[in-house]
């Protein structure tokens, strides 16, 4: 049976190398970051000023280098927010008002009325 397929539309870096992810569907997810660190390029992330310049960009998170990780993997590699592993964060919808680098995905504008 064939997994859906969601974009990421929104990411926040929160501390201890995780990413806090929204999802097309609305879920909102945490990927940890931490064993992908010893592997390249990833292992640049180490150094927290690279790690929180994550942005969403063609439905994934990218970085400055063209570092990224397949939606996919995003989606398939992390927990859910109610999840009990880390209860401190927080379940409130992302927004660019939280703390934190959050980028949230352009809103693809509807076409024009046909005459």
């Amino acid at each position: 049976m064939a997994k859906d397929l969601f974009d990421v539309t929104a990411v926040q870096c929160l501390e201890g190398h995780l990413l806090r992810l929204r999802f097309e569907d609305g879920a909102v997810r945490v990927f940890d970051m931490e064993p992908w660190l010893s592997r390249k390029p990833y292992c640049r992330f180490r150094d927290s000023a690279v790690f929180n310049q994550a942005r969403v960009e063609y439905g994934t998170v990218v970085w400055p280098g063209e570092i990224d990780i397949d939606p996919e993997t995003l989606r398939n590699g992390s927990f859910a927010v109610e999840s009990a592993r880390y209860p401190e964060i927080e379940v409130s919808p992302l927004s660019v008002a939280e703390s934190g680098a959050v980028y949230d995905k352009p809103k693809e504008s509807a076409p024009p009325p046909s005459p």
